[in-house]
């Protein structure tokens, strides 16, 4: 049976300027959308009719639209990047919604997040953690043939499926702590997973860690939300490993 040809929803917006101290929660409903929208054309259309009416516009981040980069996220109905697991917030459609409902749209909320405007964050702070320790700095001269530094598949998929993460903040955002441990535990592990990575890697995880101190961002409480609001589902096993490898 198909759905609705047209729906309506209500966007309940936590509306805050740069130099505001404190915001508040806008109502604004759309009507005759198509459950083939995305919600950040959805955004798209309210900001349109919000401009055409001489008010300010919602500010967001967004980019690919192709739930490649990250920069879209935010928190819907109190869940990083919404309702589908495995998603961005750029890749929900309105077919995911019901026709009337509500949706309250908010931005990542952490101290290491400080907020841009709306519903945008500054995560320049991820950036920092990269510029810590998430790179491979020793010299190996040119590319090396092939076949000469063996690498196991598993190795390989481990290092490749945790190098998926896209940096979108969503773990830290759903932590209770704020904690960026399933962050760094997927650099970490992208690099030490290979034979590149691993001469640095004690040195890395230090200074990855200790940055995280230094950017405000909290203690991993094994509450494990990170993981299942992660949009490319990196699993939380890798904290563990982190953890371990740390205590070694």
């Amino acid at each position: 049976m198909s759905g609705p040809s047209s729906l309506s929803l209500t966007l309940r917006i936590w509306r805050q300027r740069r130099d505001e101290p404190s915001g508040h929660i806008l109502d604004h409903l759309l009507t005759d959308l198509s459950p083939d929208l995305s919600l950040l054309e959805a955004l798209d259309r309210l900001n349109q009719q919000l401009l055409l009416a001489g008010e300010r516009p919602v500010y967001f981040d967004h980019d690919c639209r192709e739930g490649i980069c990250g920069s879209c996220g935010f928190m819907i109905n109190g869940q990083a990047h919404g309702p589908r697991s495995g998603t961005t917030v750029c890749q929900l459609y309105l077919r995911d919604f019901s026709d009337g409902q509500v949706l309250t749209l908010e931005p990542w909320r952490a101290r290491a997040f400080p907020l841009i405007q709306d519903l945008a964050v500054d995560r320049s702070s991820l950036d920092r953690l990269l510029m810590a320790g998430g790179y491979v700095s020793v010299n190996i001269g040119s590319a090396p043939e092939a076949n000469a530094l063996p690498v196991g598949l598993d190795q390989a998929a481990q290092s490749f499926d945790a190098a998926s993460c896209i940096g979108c903040g969503a773990c830290v955002a759903a932590c209770p702590n704020a904690s960026a441990s399933l962050f760094v535990a997927a650099k970490l592990a992208h690099l030490e997973l290979l034979p590149q990575g691993k001469p640095e890697a004690p040195r890395r995880s230090r200074r990855m860690r200790q940055r995280m101190e230094t950017e405000g961002f909290g203690a991993c409480g094994n509450q494990l939300e990170c993981s299942a609001v992660c949009p490319k589902e990196i699993p939380s096993s890798l904290i563990s490993r982190m953890n371990r490898e740390a205590s070694d």
